[in-house]
């Protein structure tokens, strides 16, 4: 059995997710993709879904996160702008920080749950 593992949302106010699992997985496909609607579809999301969650981060941000270039002969793209690169960074250092900070609580839980 894998050993259980951690999620972790940001949130602000009483349920605001400025950055979650989905949103940074987005972003990743993004960057690998180099397209809206590419990455949307390789993660599984809907293309609404996905320029939804980028206009929350411009919402919420300082700074955009995406930067668009429409269609024609050459094709469209979106390419991250610095922010969403250090979105990626500073989600991925939380990440790693409460992995390292709950490892023996996390191991405690694995030996709760059953073995198949």
């Amino acid at each position: 059995m894998n050993a259980p593992r951690l999620k972790l949302k940001v949130v602000i106010g009483d349920n605001d997710t400025v950055l979650g699992p989905g949103k940074i997985a987005l972003l990743e496909a993004i960057a690998q993709e180099r397209s809206l609607s590419k990455a949307a579809k390789s993660i599984g999301m809907s293309y609404r879904r996905a320029w939804l969650l980028i206009q929350e981060l411009n919402e919420t941000l300082k700074e955009p996160v995406l930067i668009t270039q429409t269609g024609g002969q050459s094709g469209g793209g979106s390419q991250l702008t610095a922010m969403a690169a250090e979105l990626i960074e500073v989600y991925q250092q939380l990440t790693d920080e409460a992995e390292a900070a709950t490892e023996a609580t996390r191991t405690r839980v694995a030996s709760m749950i059953k073995t198949p």
